[in-house]
């Protein structure tokens, strides 16, 4: 084994590459080019942690796996031969092109990508920088709309994300827990409806079947505080589906139904969730679209980004620093009532005015504790949380669990939390309540493993109260007990349970310990009773 190919392997045992990443390398290169080895692993490596592409910059002894193993990344340079200028390393190389012709790597503006990602981000880029997405539209008409449905407020953004959806054929609308994401959408919807005399062919979807199944809940909620008339009604869309099975995904394959050669049969598409949306799945979406639809893409770009290769909604939400320009700034204020200043900035990318972000939070006030603590998140300054948790907030309390003492105060605090939905659980409440009351009170982790990760406190949590006799032992040989919840990993439309769901063990009324969860039927009424589906546990 050569020196590259044996410090790569220990770079495999650190977990800083994964198999996959090594062989493809292999597959690109050989024994007799260890800095071409190098840079084929790393792209790969990059690709499997979220990252479309990998700066040529990080090939470096301080760059490589981002300051983490320095000695084993002074070794990978050194066996690589100390390579300087990687651009002219690569460019004799077969595997890498400019994207001109494929090639499985492509090198672009010092940034090194899987053909792939390469190809998926230049369409995504394409579509949202199209100078040409306005949609037609009557000014008095969508004025006289907007302000029926949303009032007349002099800062309503989740009027003017309405008018910005409705005079561009892409729009991204972006906001934090309790900004009015899917109120603003129902409101949205009513108006297209009413603008339109002909049918509009409306979708709704989402990255996973759990977001899906939540914004048809959402929606029917927000539809029925909405004063729009029963045949208004009925031309709302009835049910989220994934943006898997919206595109036809075909098991066991990558092959779908529809795509750039047989386009999707609909008018408007709504996406929610959009942070969770990876760049191919984007790519691939974006690929089905016909050329009139319009798509709203909403979500949160402060969330989480996608598991895949990608981070598309929180990049694009980037655009919106330079502001609007002056004349769309004019326009939806014209539409709007509300005070807008634009910006000129020439090199500003177009796609700035086809965004709005939710600003004011229904959920918790800006100046609250959980309202600054969010944003220093947001910002990443640090400095700034910790300022929040020395200040003498009353929706805020900090602990410091340097002890065992402070630890085991931790896990009393906890048990005690869960007091009220162990006490429905004795009292023999219905399944619904029960389940209702268990989402009230939350214990959330940044962590997987440890005494501090999901399985440790979970596993001394469900201990403590045992010792407290909140919760019974279960059999010998067995791990169910009422009370211990259950998350489901798998989506099952059969049981129309998906990823995420969350049920609770009870006794039925045959005292037989099943799971139950939560699940929405009669969509005629629009989500109007909310019933439970039971599981028996394993064994």
């Amino acid at each position: 084994m050569t020196e590259m190919m044996s410090l790569l392997m220990q770079a495999v045992e650190k977990r800083l590459l994964r198999p996959l990443d090594i062989q493809f390398a292999r597959l690109l290169a050989d024994d007799a080019q260890p800095a071409l080895l190098l840079a084929a692993a790393c792209v790969s490596a990059e690709a499997g942690e979220g990252h479309v592409c990998l700066p040529l910059e990080n090939l470096s002894e301080a760059g490589l796996f981002a300051g983490r193993q320095p000695a084993l990344a002074q070794a990978l340079w050194q066996a690589a031969g100390k390579p300087v200028n990687w651009s002219e390393r690569l460019a004799g190389w077969s595997a890498v092109s400019d994207g001109s012709r494929v090639t499985p790597l492509v090198l672009s503006n010092q940034r090194l990508y899987l053909h792939r990602l390469w190809h998926s981000e230049g369409q995504i880029a394409t579509f949202f920088s199209l100078q040409d997405n306005s949609a037609a539209f009557d000014t008095d008409a969508a004025s006289e709309v907007l302000n029926t449905l949303f009032g007349h407020q002099p800062d309503d953004w989740q009027k003017i994300a309405a008018a910005v959806a409705l005079t561009r054929k892409t729009a991204v609308i972006s906001g934090g827990p309790g900004t009015g994401k899917t109120t603003t959408v129902a409101k949205l919807l009513a108006a297209m409806i009413r603008l339109n005399q002909r049918a509009l062919r409306i979708q709704l979807a989402a990255p996973t079947g759990k977001a899906a199944a939540r914004l048809t809940e959402s929606l029917g909620k927000a539809l029925q505080g909405l004063a729009v008339s029963d045949e208004e009604r009925t031309r709302f869309p009835a049910e989220a589906t994934t943006l898997h099975r919206l595109l036809g995904a075909q098991p066991d394959t990558q092959r779908l139904r529809y795509h750039a050669s047989n386009r999707l049969h609909l008018d408007v598409l709504v996406v929610d969730e959009a942070s969770m949306v990876d760049l191919s799945m984007m790519a691939k979406l974006i690929a089905a679209l016909p050329a009139h639809a319009r798509v709203i893409f909403l979500g949160d770009r402060d969330q989480l980004a996608s598991v895949e290769a990608g981070a598309v909604l929180g990049d694009i939400c980037r655009c919106s620093e330079t502001g609007y320009s002056q004349a769309r700034a004019e326009q939806l204020a014209l539409l709007t009532g509300c005070s807008l200043e634009g910006l000129e900035h020439h090199q500003a990318p177009a796609v700035r005015d086809s965004i709005c972000l939710l600003r004011k939070s229904y959920r918790f006030d800006a100046k609250s504790g959980i309202g600054q603590l969010a944003s220093a998140v947001n910002l990443g300054d640090t400095r700034q949380v910790e300022s929040v948790f020395a200040a003498p907030f009353e929706d805020i309390q900090h602990q410091s669990l340097n002890n065992g003492e402070a630890y085991q105060r931790m896990l009393d605090e906890v048990a005690q939390g869960y007091q009220p939905f162990l006490q429905m659980i004795k009292q023999h409440a219905a399944p619904a309540e029960i389940i209702a009351e268990f989402g009230r009170y939350q214990l959330l982790c940044a962590l997987r493993e440890g005494p501090f990760g999901v399985q440790g406190l979970n596993q001394r949590v469900e201990q403590r109260l045992m010792q407290l006799q909140r919760i019974r032992r279960p059999a010998m040989g067995s791990r169910w007990y009422a009370g211990r919840p259950v998350m489901i990993t798998r989506n099952d439309s059969a049981l129309g349970l998906f990823n995420g769901d969350i049920g609770i063990t009870l006794r039925d009324h045959e005292g037989q310990l099943k799971v139950f969860f939560l699940y929405r039927m009669d969509q005629s009424k629009r989500f109007s009773r909310a019933v439970y589906r039971r599981m028996k546990p394993p064994g």
